[in-house]
């Protein structure tokens, strides 16, 4: 069983997603995302199975949430390097998103 402490171990930001693309080479559809964190983290990439809810050119300017420190996993040709979340649904995954617009960078806690 996760124990609080093990949550806290994650670090969960707010991201605005500032470029998106299908991703031709996924095993399953995807898109290939770039997530703009704020000036501390940047800008980091993601590979993203949203596809059955968002089409790409929709998701620009989209807040989001992921987690920035796990460890960056290869996708075919892509190196995604952060885990956007979303929630599993009968339509497909449905991004968590802040309930109002928020600071780049600003982190779940």
């Amino acid at each position: 069983m996760a124990t609080f402490d093990d949550f806290m171990k994650l670090d969960i930001r707010v991201g605005e997603i500032v470029q998106a693309e299908v991703f031709e080479k996924a095993k399953k559809p995807a898109y290939k995302v770039w997530v703009d964190f704020g000036e501390e983290i940047g800008t980091k990439r993601s590979s993203a199975q949203i596809t059955e809810c968002y089409k790409s050119e929709k998701l620009i300017g989209k807040q989001v949430l992921g987690v920035v420190n796990f460890p960056p996993r290869q996708i075919a040709d892509f190196m995604s390097e952060v885990l956007i979340l979303g929630v599993y649904t009968k339509q497909g995954v449905i991004l968590i998103q802040p309930e109002q617009p928020v600071s780049k960078g600003d982190r779940l806690g």
